[in-house]
């Protein structure tokens, strides 16, 4: 099971995180997990929707990259946020990323609300291989 861990001295008004994988569909079903944790208390999240995604990019880190903005963007546009996920990564050129989602709206009265991320960003953005598994480094714009 992946881990993570947020930075708080790397970036002051944004959040950064690290994350690590045993492999690529951990790390990045592990990445959305947390982001999930910046957004809402995953606790307090019904699990009443379930989503599948599927993207695919030129490279590992480009994936990873708008895999989090796509979750940013459903929480903008639909209010959905998502604590439970499940990926299935492809390395070989291009990447693809075939996800499915569970979690539910935020309702503002039941779900305890954390940060609202904006975007991703590059600053000091890494996907590497780690040992027998993965890191990334992650800032959000919040």
């Amino acid at each position: 099971m992946g881990r993570h861990t947020f930075l708080e001295s790397v970036a002051i008004a944004d959040c950064a995180m690290e994350v690590e994988g045993d492999d690529l569909d951990d790390l990045f079903a592990t990445a959305a997990r947390a982001l999930a944790e910046v957004m809402v208390d995953p606790a307090t999240v019904p699990r009443a929707v379930e989503r599948r995604v599927e993207l695919a990019a030129p490279s590992l880190d480009l994936l990873l990259f708008d895999w989090l903005s796509e979750l940013i963007y459903m929480k903008d546009a639909e209010r959905l946020v998502f604590p439970d996920v499940e990926a299935r990564v492809e390395a070989a050129e291009p990447c693809r990323l075939v996800a499915r989602l569970g979690g539910g709206v935020i309702d503002r009265a039941t779900t305890a609300l954390r940060a609202d991320p904006k975007a991703v960003t590059f600053h000091l953005f890494a996907l590497e291989p780690c040992g027998a598994g993965w890191r990334a480094r992650v800032v959000i714009d919040i």
